[in-house]
C-alpha cells in the first residue's frame, strides 16, 4: 500500500510541476502582453493562450492539492462526532467524489476525441482543443486516484 501511495504522490506532484510551468507561462505571456501592447505590438493568439494555460493550472493542480489538503474545509459540524462516524462520513464523500471525477474524467475523454475527430481548432491561432481536454480528463482520473488514497489512508488510520 505505501508503495502506491508514494506513486500517486509522485504523480500528483509532477502533474502540480506542469501547472506551475503553465502559471509561469501564463504570467510571463500577459506581462508581456501588457508591454508590447504599450508599443502597439500586442501578441497575436494571447486570449486563446492564456485561456488553454488556465485550463492546465486549474485542471493539473487539482490533484496535488486535494492530496495536500489545501483546500477549504468546513467541518465543524462533523468534528462534534466521534472518530468512527467522521471516518464514516469521510470515506463515503471520498466515494461520491470519485464517482463524480470519474465521470468528469470519462466525459472529458470522450469530449476530447469528438474535438479530434471533428478537428476542432481555435479561432486565432488554429490551435486544436482535444490536448486540453485529454490533459483535464487524465487529471480527474488522477484525482480519483488520490481520493482512493485518502480512503486507503482513512480505513488505515493514518489520516488528519
Amino acid at each position: 500500500m505505501r508503495g502506491f501511495l508514494n506513486h500517486i504522490n509522485k504523480l500528483s506532484r509532477f502533474l502540480n510541476i506542469i501547472a506551475g510551468v503553465s502559471l509561469t507561462f501564463l504570467m510571463l505571456l500577459t506581462v508581456m502582453d501588457v508591454i508590447l501592447r504599450m508599443l502597439r505590438m500586442p501578441i497575436v493568439g494571447t486570449y486563446e493562450l492564456v485561456a488553454f494555460s488556465g485550463a492546465v493550472v486549474i485542471g493539473f493542480a487539482i490533484p496535488l492539492t486535494s492530496w495536500l489538503r489545501a483546500h477549504i474545509f468546513v467541518d465543524f459540524f462533523i468534528l462534534k462526532f466521534s472518530q468512527k462516524v467522521r471516518n464514516l462520513f469521510n470515506i463515503s464523500t471520498r466515494i461520491m467524489v470519485v464517482v463524480l471525477f470519474g465521470l468528469l474524467g470519462w466525459n472529458l475523454i470522450k469530449f476530447g476525441m469528438d474535438l479530434q475527430k471533428s478537428g476542432e481548432v481555435s479561432l486565432t491561432l488554429q490551435m486544436p482543443f482535444y490536448p486540453v481536454a485529454y490533459g483535464l480528463g487524465f487529471c480527474c482520473f488522477v484525482q480519483c486516484l488520490v481520493l482512493i488514497c485518502d480512503i486507503l489512508k482513512i480505513a488505515g488510520g493514518e489520516y488528519e
